[in-house]
């Protein structure tokens, strides 16, 4: 697999959350574009993000729309 930069190439809903993952302003206008403006990462969120699952950023943007009762 090729290194993902995650403060410059595009991301989509289908893009993996690979390890190495960054909350950097591109994914931060992500999750801002699909979630709204009222989109934060809390500890509990970044953990989720981060424990090693297989994941999609879209599949991390309808578990935080759950988390805020948003489904």
């Amino acid at each position: 697999m090729t290194h993902f930069d995650w403060h410059s190439d595009p991301i989509t809903a289908e893009t993996p959350v690979v390890a190495g993952f960054r909350t950097t302003q591109n994914v931060r206008r992500f999750f801002v574009a699909v979630c709204g403006p009222d989109f934060r990462i809390d500890r509990g969120f970044r953990a989720w993000l981060t424990d090693g699952r297989p994941k999609t950023m879209g599949q991390a943007a309808a578990e935080w729309a759950r988390r805020q009762g948003r489904e």
